[in-house]
């Protein structure tokens, strides 16, 4: 009795025995486990998504996983900073050419440019002679000779509306002045590519808003239409976009967007329903809550 007496106190004076038990005690610390089994030594990180096992005999690791970030894209972010929710994030990263020292990505609008457009040619014409390859076709006969670099271009054109952003369009094109009836635009030719499939949608978009002493230039309309649809897009998302991007600009009672589109993906691939339309609407403020508002809107922009 003695003896065991002897190594309780033992126990309890030494240091390390001590932060040992106040590790396992812990509750932030409830996820590490040390297990040690006859013959072998097993330690268990338990994270919830990760877990490496180290075993002293056999020296076999599994597999670790990919990094995890350690910022979410909208921490320190509040709803109303974004330009737009529901922007797709951009297809530029930090490896980039003109992101290397980036300290913070920001994943909703490119701004932080690289030097030129042009940079990314070279990249995006090696993937698309690649591609011509896994075709089975030849990308040095004359006919693709340039193909890729002409492929690279047009991409880059149909997605240039990641290189824009709201502020930039609307150049101080808001104006004061007394007005609050409706104003409308409509049939504005809107083309755009399918996120889903890469392959074209387009169609017509109709803008109404309710003026509050402030009136926006009408060719800003059509640049709003342009900065959303020269992305990837699926059309639902877009006509969201366009309506909380006039919202921004001149702060209305209300806003109206309806786009009509044909999806290229149901025309000439899948169930190729060639007179098939897509028609899609976002009503805000008055829009919204005021059926006569919304009627009239609806009656202008379908009277031809």
């Amino acid at each position: 009795m003695e003896n065991v007496k002897t190594i309780q106190r033992a126990n309890d004076t030494n240091p390390a025995k001590r932060k040992d038990e106040s590790v396992n005690e812990n509750p932030s610390n409830k996820n590490l486990r040390l297990r040690t089994f006859k013959g072998e030594n097993t330690r268990i990180i338990m994270n919830g998504l990760s877990k490496q096992c180290i075993n002293d005999e056999n020296s076999m690791k599994a597999k670790k996983p990919h990094p995890l970030r350690s910022i979410s894209w909208n921490k320190n972010i509040e709803e109303g900073d974004l330009d737009i929710p529901g922007t797709p994030r951009t297809p530029r990263t930090s490896t980039t050419p003109g992101h290397e020292n980036c300290t913070f990505h920001h994943d909703l609008e490119l701004d932080h440019r690289p030097p030129t457009r042009e940079a990314l040619l070279p990249e995006m014409s090696r993937s698309y002679k690649l591609l011509l390859s896994s075709l089975g076709e030849d990308p040095d006969r004359q006919g693709l000779l340039k193909t890729p670099e002409r492929a690279a271009k047009a991409m880059l054109f149909f997605t240039k509306g990641y290189d824009q952003c709201l502020d930039d369009v609307i150049n101080d094109a808001v104006f004061d002045e007394d007005h609050d009836e409706m104003v409308v635009v409509k049939d504005i030719e809107m083309f755009s590519m399918c996120e889903h499939h890469l392959v074209p949608f387009y169609g017509k978009v109709s803008i109404g808003y309710l003026p509050c002493k402030k009136i926006l230039g009408l060719s800003k309309l059509a640049r709003i239409v342009e900065i959303f649809s020269r992305r990837l897009q699926v059309q639902e998302r877009l006509t969201k976009q366009i309506a909380i991007a006039v919202t921004k600009a001149v702060e209305p009672a209300g806003v109206a967007v309806v786009i009509e589109g044909v999806h290229m993906c149901m025309v000439m691939r899948g169930v190729q329903k060639i007179n098939s339309k897509t028609v899609t609407s976002t009503m805000l403020g008055v829009f919204r809550d005021d059926p006569k508002t919304r009627e009239e809107f609806l009656n202008l922009v379908h009277n031809k």
